[in-house]
C-alpha cells in the first residue's frame, strides 16, 4: 500500500494536496542516479552551472503570483507581502556573483620545479532538508551554491510546503539543469534516515528543530558525512538608553511578529533599559494592536494563521503558563482568533527566565519584554539561552555596540536592525542552534572539500 502525506492548509483546515511518499528502494535508486549524474555535472564549466542557476531564478521571477498564493495556502503568510522572490533572488544572485572567486584554486607555487595548489572539489550529492517557514529562501541558501559548486542535489521539503519543492524543481529543470542533478523527493523520516546511514548522499543540510537536528546527526553517525544544521533560536533584542525608541519599537516588533512569528531569527526576547522601558512597552502594545489577524488571502490582513494548529497550541501553552506564573498579557483576544491556527499576537511583561516563554523557542507571535539596568545585565540575559542564532542591539554608539556584540554568544549580531540574512555574511549559529555555514563565500567552503596538489615537474 502506497504511503501518502496530506498537506493541511492553515486557512481553513482543509486538505490542500496529497502526495505519495517515495519508498525506500525508490529513494535509494534516486540517490544512485544523482551519484551517477554528478561527474558529468561537475565537468561542465562553472560558468555554465552559474548561468543555469540564474536562469531558474528568472523563471521563478515570472511566477511570483503563483509563489505568493501557494505560500498563503500552504503556511498562511498574507498575500499582501508578495511571496519571497526578493530575498530568494538576492541570495541566489549573490552566491552566483561570488562563485568563481570562491571556488578558485589557492595557488601556492608555480615554478620551474613545482606546482602546488589547493582546489575546492564538490562532495558529490548534497541533501537539503528544508523548512516550511521561509520555504523558498531557506532552500535556496544551499541549493544554489551546492549546484554551482558541482554537487548534485536532493531536496526534501517540509510536508507543509510540498508545492515549493515542486516549483523549484520545475524551474531548475526548465533552466536546463538535468533531472537527476536536481531532484525533489517526498520522503518520510525513516527513508531520510536510511539515505544518510547508508551513505547514499555525501552531505546533508538540515534546517528545523533541535530534535530534528539530533535525529539527523544520529542517522549520519559513523558515516563521516558533513552535517550542517540550523536549529532555530530564542533571539534577543537589547534597547540601550541612547536608542532611537520609535525605530527600535517598529523594527523589533516587526521582527517578532512578521510571518506570525515563525522566523528562525525572529525576535523572541526584548530587554529594554529601564529609562525607556515604560515608553517602549506602551508603543509596542499600540504597534501590535494595529495589526489585522485574518485570512491570508485578504489583502487587508497583516497577520495570517500559524502554519498548523499544533504550532499555535504550543505558543498558547507558553503564554498561558507565563500568565499563570505572574506575567502580564497586554493584547486582548482578536476577533479572528479561533483557538486553532489563528492566534492573537501577544506581548508579555513581568516575565522571567524561569518561564518557558523566555527559554524555549516559541516560533510564534509572542514576545516577552524585560527592563534592564545596564549593559552588563543585558549581556547576561541575552547569553542566558540554549540557543545562539542572532542578537540585535539598539544604540547610537556603534563602538560600544560592537564591544557588547563581542560578548554575546551568537552567530550574527545586528545593530539597529534584525531578522535579515545578508548573503555576503555567513549564516551560522552556536550552542543548540547547531553548526553550519551558509551564504557568503564560506558556504562554498562548506559545500566542497579541499584537495591538495603537489606536482613535481619533470
Amino acid at each position: 500500500m502506497t504511503k501518502t502525506v496530506d498537506l493541511i492548509s492553515p486557512i481553513d483546515g482543509s486538505v490542500y494536496l496529497t502526495r505519495d511518499v517515495l519508498t525506500q528502494d525508490a529513494a535509494l535508486a534516486a540517490a544512485q542516479r544523482a551519484k551517477e549524474a554528478q561527474a558529468a555535472w561537475v565537468a561542465r564549466p562553472v560558468s555554465d552551472r552559474i548561468a543555469m542557476v540564474r536562469k531558474a531564478a528568472e523563471i521563478i521571477g515570472t511566477q511570483q503570483d503563483r509563489m505568493t498564493t501557494e505560500i498563503a495556502h500552504q503556511m498562511g503568510r498574507p498575500i499582501r507581502y508578495g511571496g519571497e522572490f526578493g530575498g530568494f533572488n538576492e541570495r541566489l544572485t549573490y552566491m552566483a556573483d561570488v562563485a568563481e572567486d570562491a571556488l578558485a584554486p589557492m595557488e601556492i607555487e608555480d615554478s620551474d620545479q613545482f606546482r602546488r595548489l589547493i582546489k575546492r572539489v564538490p562532495w558529490g550529492t548534497v541533501m537539503v532538508i528544508a523548512p516550511w517557514n521561509y520555504p523558498y529562501m531557506t532552500a535556496i541558501n544551499t541549493v544554489a551554491p551546492a549546484l554551482i559548486a558541482g554537487n548534485t542535489v536532493i531536496l526534501k521539503h517540509a510536508g507543509q510546503t510540498l508545492k515549493v519543492g515542486e516549483h523549484l524543481a520545475e524551474a531548475f529543470h526548465d533552466a536546463g539543469i538535468p533531472k537527476d542533478v536536481f531532484q525533489n523527493l517526498v520522503l518520510d523520516h525513516d527513508t531520510t534516515s536510511a539515505l544518510l546511514s547508508s551513505k547514499a548522499v555525501d552531505f546533508v543540510n538540515f534546517t528545523g528543530s533541535v530534535g530534528g537536528g539530533q535525529a539527523i546527526e544520529r542517522a549520519a553517525a559513523g558515516t563521516f558525512m558533513p552535517v550542517s544544521t540550523e536549529l532555530g533560536g530564542k533571539d534577543p533584542g537589547y534597547v540601550r538608553a541612547d536608542a532611537d525608541l520609535d525605530a527600535a519599537v517598529d523594527t523589533l516588533l516587526d521582527g517578532a511578529m512578521f510571518n506570525a512569528g515563525q522566523c528562525c531569527c525572529g525576535i523572541e526576547r526584548i530587554y529594554v533599559h529601564e529609562n525607556l522601558y515604560d515608553q517602549f512597552v506602551e508603543k509596542a502594545v499600540a504597534w501590535v494592536n494595529a495589526q489585522t489577524l485574518g485570512n491570508p488571502l485578504d489583502p487587508d490582513t497583516t497577520m495570517g494563521p500559524m502554519a498548523h494548529k499544533r504550532f499555535a497550541a504550543e505558543v498558547r501553552a507558553q503564554i498561558d503558563e507565563a500568565v499563570a506564573q505572574g506575567a502580564k498579557a497586554h493584547i486582548d483576544t482578536m476577533p479572528a482568533d479561533d483557538g486553532g491556527a489563528y492566534l492573537t499576537p501577544q506581548i508579555l511583561t513581568n516575565v522571567t527566565h524561569d518561564m518557558r516563554v523566555m527559554r524555549d523557542e516559541s516560533f510564534g507571535p509572542v514576545v516577552g519584554i524585560m527592563p534592564v539596568k545596564d549593559d552588563t545585565e543585558a549581556i547576561q540575559l541575552m547569553n542566558d539561552s540554549q540557543f545562539g542564532l542572532t542578537a540585535s542591539i539598539w544604540s547610537k554608539d556603534a563602538t560600544k555596540a560592537e564591544e557588547i556584540a563581542d560578548q554575546i554568544e551568537t552567530g550574527t549580531v545586528f545593530l539597529n536592525r534584525c531578522d535579515y540574512l545578508d548573503p555576503a555574511l555567513c549564516w551560522t549559529g552556536c550552542k543548540d542552534t547547531g553548526r553550519g555555514q551558509g551564504l557568503s563565500k564560506l558556504a562554498y567552503q562548506a559545500l566542497t572539500r579541499p584537495k591538495s596538489y603537489h606536482l613535481k615537474k619533470a
